[in-house]
């Protein structure tokens, strides 16, 4: 009876398996952003002309001359997020304030014109040396909003992006992820017109141009953008890093919560905690 039982089930799951694909429910990760997921933590350093300055972001006017560290390490950065079991880095090649922490061939307004190594240097390259000395993968941050660019929000910019992106993906390696954040506009200097400009950030960079000049340099490269797919979730750049550009992720997938929820739940924890003694 026994073997009578188990030759009917074996029958009905060759059948069922043979009648019907099952299909994902979710989106599926591709090998790429699998490969992401297996990273687990890796760090966030914004360096540039506003850690001198004591704001959060530059306008755009700073002094290039107020780069000029004394003691910059970057083999000291990468050895410290090693040994903190992080496994890659991303870095802020340029932030809003426009500033350029490698030698751009297509503005002043960088590390060439510093006195830091009498203009000579790249923090770019050095640190992207030091995470593949300390087998760690190596990411860039490039903000489409330049408030020192005087043609910001018209159509030469564009291409000076372009250009400058271009240079990051073929110039230090590989590169396993580019984060665009935000790219609104707003106030800024712009060349001494001190004034604010706003665009239409699906319109104004052509992005599908810009997401298949990177595919083309840097094939495995996944892509972070935090404006233009924006949503309320904690973790949003962790989830949208892990999207097609044809098919952006917004599925509740791999731990993503509300950052209300979060909030509240870590004040609870931290009140049961002091309650507790």
């Amino acid at each position: 009876m026994k073997k009578i039982f188990l030759s009917l089930l074996s029958l009905t799951f060759s059948l069922l398996s043979g009648a019907q694909t099952i299909s994902p429910v979710m989106p599926v990760p591709s090998a790429d952003q699998l490969r992401w997921q297996d990273m687990e933590m890796y760090a966030f350093i914004h360096y540039s002309l506003n850690t001198y300055t004591d704001e959060e972001w530059g306008f755009g006017n700073e002094d290039p001359k107020l780069f000029n560290p004394s003691s910059l390490d970057c083999r000291q950065w990468a050895r410290v997020c090693k040994q903190a079991g992080m496994k890659g880095i991303i870095f802020t090649a340029k932030h809003h304030c426009g500033f350029c922490m490698w030698p751009s061939a297509y503005t002043e307004y960088s590390v060439k014109n510093s006195p830091w190594k009498n203009g000579k240097g790249d923090v770019v390259k050095e640190l992207a040396e030091a995470c593949r000395e300390e087998g760690l993968k190596f990411a860039v941050y490039l903000s489409p909003w330049d408030r020192n660019h005087p043609e910001y929000a018209r159509p030469a910019y564009v291409e000076y992006f372009c250009n400058q992106l271009r240079e990051l993906l073929t110039n230090y390696g590989e590169i396993f992820e580019v984060w665009f954040d935000g790219a609104n506009g707003g106030d800024g200097c712009y060349g001494g017109a001190n004034e604010t400009r706003k665009i239409d950030v699906k319109k104004y960079y052509n992005w599908p141009e810009t997401y298949k000049m990177i595919r083309q340099l840097q094939p495995h490269c996944l892509v972070t953008h935090y404006t233009l797919w924006g949503s309320t979730d904690w973790n949003k750049w962790e989830k949208l890093a892990t999207g097609e550009f044809s098919n952006i992720v917004n599925n509740p997938i791999w731990q993503t919560i509300k950052f209300p929820t979060a909030k509240v739940r870590v004040l609870r924890f931290e009140a049961d905690r002091l309650a507790e003694g």
